[in-house]
């Protein structure tokens, strides 16, 4: 059991993938691309916005793919570039964007005991609060 759960920590901990992006200074702003996932292309008025929109937009492309479906990396040095452009490698955290993006709340289902579910209410406990902090808590997530 204690195996298991480290194991699913370890596995919820490394949701960081890092790919090579391609940034090309243009006259007004930095236009980037992310050879690695086709369609994978956005820009930024300055180097700083351009990264933070990267960042964004892999997440975007990657929505609904399990990790195991992402595209494999390709090695920076195996990248041919044109003129001013440059690669520098990208990281993309599965766990912070899906924090960001898909906060919504979802309806689940459980069940309890009747008299654990009357000692509950009586003690004005809040379900649904309750199995987030468990949830975050048992995941290791309460130290991010």
């Amino acid at each position: 059991m204690i195996k298991t759960i480290r194991r699913r920590k370890e596995r919820i901990m490394s949701k960081k993938y890092f790919y090579p992006v391609i940034f090309e200074p243009e006259e007004v702003g930095v236009s980037v691309y992310v050879p690695d996932i086709p369609g994978c292309n956005t820009q930024g008025d300055s180097l700083e916005e351009a990264l933070e929109m990267v960042q964004e937009v892999i997440g975007l492309m990657l929505e609904g793919k399990k990790p195991e479906e992402y595209p494999q990396a390709s090695k920076p040095n195996e990248i041919n570039l044109e003129g001013s452009q440059f690669v520098m490698m990208v990281a993309f955290d599965k766990l912070a964007y899906d924090k960001k993006y898909n906060a919504k709340a979802v309806k689940k289902t459980l069940s309890i005991p009747a008299w654990l579910n009357n000692l509950a209410i009586d003690n004005d406990i809040n379900f649904s609060n309750l199995l987030q902090r468990a949830l975050i808590n048992e995941l290791g997530l309460n130290a991010r």
